[in-house]
């Protein structure tokens, strides 16, 4: 068997498609399996950045396509990226593949998948669809005006019939998989819980062994960034625009008159970086502080600087997308506090498992009132933690999902 997969990122990019593909594609490879990555040339935080154009990983294979390379900041420069790498890397597919090939199709970017089906179909090759959002659903709900009307229509049958066409849609969440089952046709369960057999849900994942809770009084890192005798709320990961902050500003800004030592710490970047960044300076808010991504070695202690973690999710993009920054905190033993729909599947999931708590989109007088709860309540904290690191051994380690994904490649 060979799989060749298709996304705009790969190691030793950082982005979180990245990291889940490169795990994937590295234990593949270690299992017999031959893995080929089609891929750009750029890094998530660099567009200018000039990856070799083939190399061999860890007995993978990596093919990057050269693309325009405008960055994420512009909505027409990353449009202009996107279409440049749908041209160069369906050239390359169509190069390097071949009839019994497995062609695996991520969503980044949105509708690679469409050209993937073109090229599997005709070169014999069978298509996956890894969804890790549905488009063009999410950004209509966003309210990107370039696709609303006509064109949204266009966009969602070119999508369906990629759904259609692959031989399994592989997706997050049991309410991403009704949704991607019955935009594509395919809504009838079966008995094993998945949709005529196409639909599978896999949930992304984090590493029990490479990421340990630490506690705060062993973590350099409160140290360095002068946090040793603060409560740290910490926001971790892309800051895109799934994503809402004000709720999480307007609370910082109540708690910042507080004589709680509360402060709130964002790590990463993304789409919404600058103007968070330009916020907390015209609100000059003086508990808050931001931090760059840091290398994927040290997330025991980045993600251990938090003594709870924020998950923010915009209600409206609900089964469209599925934040996987959950797996991580759940690895490091903290507790999640979900901004969102409360009663949605992501703030059910974290209230029912005892993980953390949910507040409404909005309610920043609760999520203030919340910190401040788990603030004064180290015992709640702990025990949450560990719930918290305890779901994550029983259902989303990283050995969990990769053995489901070979198991499925194996199958096909």
């Amino acid at each position: 068997m060979r799989v060749i997969f298709l996304n705009r990122y790969f190691y030793p990019d950082h982005s979180a498609t990245s990291q889940m593909l490169s795990d994937l594609a590295f234990f593949l490879a270690a299992s017999g399996v031959e893995v080929c990555v089609v891929t750009s040339c750029q890094r998530y935080d660099d567009a200018t950045a000039g990856l070799p154009s083939h190399e061999r990983i860890d007995e993978v294979d990596v093919h990057r396509v050269r693309t325009t390379r405008f960055g994420r900041d512009q909505l027409i420069g990353r449009a202009l990226d996107y279409a440049t790498f749908y041209l160069a890397a369906g050239s390359r597919l169509w190069r390097i593949a071949r009839a019994g090939d497995v062609v695996v199709a991520k969503t980044d970017p949105p509708l690679i998948s469409v050209v993937a089906a073109v090229v599997a179909r005709w070169r014999g090759a069978r298509l996956v669809n890894w969804v890790q959002d549905v488009f063009p659903e999410v950004a209509e709900a966003l309210g990107v005006r370039a696709l609303a009307g006509p064109q949204a229509g266009i966009l969602r049958r070119l999508r369906n019939a990629a759904f259609r066409s692959a031989v399994a849609n592989v997706v997050l969440s049991e309410r991403m998989a009704a949704v991607v089952a019955g935009a594509s046709g395919l809504a009838d369960r079966d008995q094993d819980r998945s949709y005529n057999n196409r639909t599978h849900v896999i949930p992304n994942w984090a590493d029990i062994e490479a990421i340990r809770p630490v506690a705060p009084a062993d973590n350099p890192l409160r140290r360095e960034w002068g946090l040793a005798e603060k409560f740290v709320v910490c926001y971790s990961g892309n800051m895109g625009r799934v994503h809402e902050f004000d709720t999480i500003l307007d609370a910082a800004q109540a708690l910042a008159s507080t004589a709680a030592p509360i402060e709130f710490l964002f790590i990463g970047g993304g789409a919404q970086l600058r103007l968070l960044e330009d916020e907390v300076r015209r609100r000059a808010l003086p508990n808050v502080q931001f931090r760059p991504y840091q290398d994927r070695a040290g997330l025991s202690l980045s993600l251990g600087v938090g003594d709870v973690h924020l998950v923010s999710q915009r209600p409206e993009v609900e089964g469209y997308v599925f934040p996987s920054k959950l797996y991580g905190i759940f690895a490091a033993g903290r507790p999640v506090v979900f901004i969102g729909d409360a009663n949605g599947e992501i703030g059910s999931l974290v209230e029912r498992e005892g993980v953390g708590v949910a507040v409404q989109q909005g309610d920043a007088n609760g999520l203030a009132g919340q910190l401040l709860r788990l603030a004064g309540d180290a015992a709640l904290r702990e025990t949450m933690g560990a719930r918290a690191r305890a779901l994550l051994c029983e259902r989303y380690d990283k050995k969990i999902a990769l053995n489901a994904w070979l198991k499925l490649l194996r199958e096909l």
